[in-house]
């Protein structure tokens, strides 16, 4: 009788932590819709800000997120996933693997503005890619790569280690059995925690703001050298940083909801990706 009392009074802990959550964050959306939404529009996102962002749109910061959110992928993903599978499969489990794997969470933790002056050494200046798309892309990538290591091995994980050893008792090699019997398992969990991590690296500030992004730039970027307009920054600067704060208030508001959409949008994507994936799976059981 004890024990379900304390099961009872467990469950509804859990069940009102979960309604407090879920009554901030519908709090939260609806303030953003209310003030924002009456902003948005078709104009409002396909044409660029004008006179000094009291007018106008969007549409450069919307693009130069998309351009910088590709290039974190294209470090992040294959790298990650790669890594990932070196430390979970090949890797002997030493003082020197598990050392790795500790710097690995702690960078995962570390805070952005941090990977913000990391960018400026490394990309802006050794490098000498300037304040660019690619240099903040690149920043991001370090951001997100800890991440994606992270989630990719913790996916691995679940695969049981009797998928791979059957696989070797019918002669195959390591390679292969990972490729036919691990990760096809594994790769909706890898895929998805490293979605999560693009979504998380397009709504940073910190580090696009010392690597590239610019104040105010109402025409698109003709190369991956040039500066660029991003969501988040144009956000931060319209909400704080404006000469005007009381008049663009409204298309803060949109910009937020706008960005709000995106990362969203990417969060559902994985949760498509990973479901199409399990199920793609099963029917091929």
């Amino acid at each position: 009788m004890k024990r379900k009392v304390f099961q009872f009074l467990g469950f509804m802990l859990l069940r009102t932590c979960l309604y407090i959550v879920l009554a901030v964050l519908l709090l939260f959306l609806y303030d953003i819709i209310r003030k924002g939404g009456g902003a948005i529009s078709w104009e409002f996102l396909s044409q660029p800000p004008r006179r000094g962002m009291t007018e106008g749109g969007i549409f450069p910061a919307i693009f130069g997120t998309f351009l910088v959110t590709m290039i974190t992928s294209v470090l992040a993903v294959p790298m990650g996933m790669f890594a990932a599978i070196y430390l979970n499969e090949y890797a002997r489990q030493t003082r020197l693997t598990r050392l790795l794997r500790l710097a690995i969470r702690n960078l995962s933790g570390v805070p952005s503005i941090v990977y913000g002056l990391f960018g400026v050494i490394l990309f802006v200046n050794i490098f000498a890619f300037g304040t660019s798309i690619l240099s903040a892309g690149l920043t991001l990538g370090l951001l997100t790569l800890p991440w994606t290591i992270t989630a990719s091995e913790e996916a691995l994980k679940t695969v049981p280690n009797s998928y791979r050893e059957g696989a070797l008792a019918l002669g195959a090699t390591k390679w292969q059995s990972i490729r036919t019997n691990v990760l096809p398992y594994a790769l909706p969990g890898m895929l998805t925690g490293t979605v999560l991590g693009l979504a998380r690296a397009a709504g940073e500030t910190a580090p696009i703001m010392f690597t590239g992004a610019a104040f105010f730039l109402p025409i698109l970027p003709k190369s991956l050298g040039d500066q660029f307009m991003a969501l988040p920054y144009h956000l931060y600067i319209m909400a704080t940083q404006h000469h005007n704060i009381l008049k663009v208030r409204p298309l803060a508001y949109a910009t937020a909801l706008v960005l709000i959409v995106l990362v969203l949008g990417m969060n559902m994507t994985a949760v498509v990706i990973r479901y199409r994936l399990r199920r793609k799976r099963r029917m091929g059981s």
